[in-house]
Parts: C-alpha cells; structure tokens; sequence
C-alpha cells in the first residue's frame, strides 16, 4: 500500500485534474489524502460562509464517491495566496507531508494561468526540497481545465509525460464531478462534463487507451 497525497488550491481541482487517479489509488488498496489550500469561493463578490460551506460540503461528497476519507481544508485566502509569503504557505504544506509521509503527490502545474495553483506548485515544490530519507519519491503535475490551457502563449506549456488509464473509472470522475454542480459550466465551456470527457478520451488517444489523465513528472526516485 502507498501512501499519496494531492495537494489542490481548490475543491474541484482534485477531481478536475486526477479524479480518475485517485479512484485507481484507492481501488489498488492505497491510502489517499487530499488538502485544500483554500475553500475557493472567498474572492466572489457577494460569497459568504455559506458558500464557503457548501463547497466544502461538495469536496466532501465528491471524495467520498471516489472512496477519500482523509481531507484537510487549509485558510489561504482565495485567489489570492500570493499576499501570503510563501514560507506561510510551505509551512502548511510540510505539516501535512510529515503527517501522511507520503510517497506520491500530485499537484497543480508551475504555469497554470490561476495564481492560487501557482502559489500552490510552488509551495510542495519548495516544501519537498531533496533530503535524504525523505519519503516523497514521485510528483506528477496534473492538468485542470480552464485554468492549464489558458495561460499565455509566453508561458511554458503542459508537456504530458505521464499517462494514467481512468477507462474504469471514469463514471466515478463524472460522478464526482456533478458533487461540484456550482463550478460546472455549460458546453462548450473547458469545465463542462462534455469538454471534460473529451479531453479524457484525447489524452487516452494520446497512448492507446479509451481514457486516460495526463500528468506532467516533476520528480521519480526509484
């Protein structure tokens, strides 16, 4: 059994970019935490503590359908964690890798266009500087729709390097997915179920399979 951690800026940004893995994870018998930098409805205009407790609600629901039982939601305001130092934000991040001690974590990509994913690749990153003995042996970057794509055409670009066959649970993802019936978007917007779906079949195509997620390695130790 591994131990795997994902560390998202945001609910939803965990079953967006790895949901189908961690559905896999769970059934192969390993144990998954998830953290949540912030509660990812705080920046709205007119949002409250009410919103901010149905989105929690709905990461609760969407892990629970992906069999995630260990959760943590962190207080790093909203879209907009680059206030915070970035010391704050590893600080965070370490205590709960000293905790799970895990040997996998997924995470956001260095360049995605929201700056709370940026702040938050930054922070494991830095939070899992090499050192002997340490138990963080893989990171993969996952992709998340609306926000990997659209950064700018300066910026570096998700470059997949790792490939995950979900064809088994994708119904799990979709599922997981409509938990966060707030974020979903109507096609043919990138967050729609159908965008969504059509990027699983094309990163599966990519390499032979009917669906796959797509990661980019940012480290493997063997």
């Amino acid at each position: 059994m591994k131990s795997i951690l994902v560390v998202a800026a945001h609910p939803d940004d965990e079953v967006l970019g790895c949901g189908g893995s961690i559905a896999r994870h769970i059934d192969n018998g390993d144990s998954v935490s998830v953290i949540f930098m912030t509660n990812g409805v705080s920046a709205r205009c007119g949002s409250g503590d009410k919103e901010s407790i149905i989105r929690q609600q709905s990461a609760t629901s969407a892990l629970n359908i992906l069999g995630v039982s260990s959760i943590l939601f962190e207080d790093c305001p909203d879209n907009m964690m680059d206030k915070l130092s970035l010391i704050e934000v590893v600080k965070k991040v370490e205590l709960v890798i000293n905790k799970v001690n895990p040997e996998i974590i997924y995470t956001h990509f260095s360049d995605d266009l929201n700056i709370d994913h940026r702040i938050t690749h930054q922070a494991v990153m830095t939070a899992c500087r090499p050192q002997c003995g340490y138990s963080v042996k893989e990171i993969y970057c996952f992709e998340v729709p609306s926000s990997t794509e659209w950064n700018s055409y300066s910026s570096h670009k998700f470059n997949p390097n790792f490939f995950v066959d979900i064809s088994d649970y994708w119904s799990k993802k979709e599922k997981a997915l409509l938990e966060y019936k707030q974020e979903m978007r109507a096609f043919p917007h990138s967050r729609s179920i159908k965008a969504i779906e059509a990027l699983a079949i094309l990163r599966g195509a990519n390499v032979g399979l009917e669906k796959a997620e797509s990661f980019q390695i940012e480290r493997i130790i063997k």
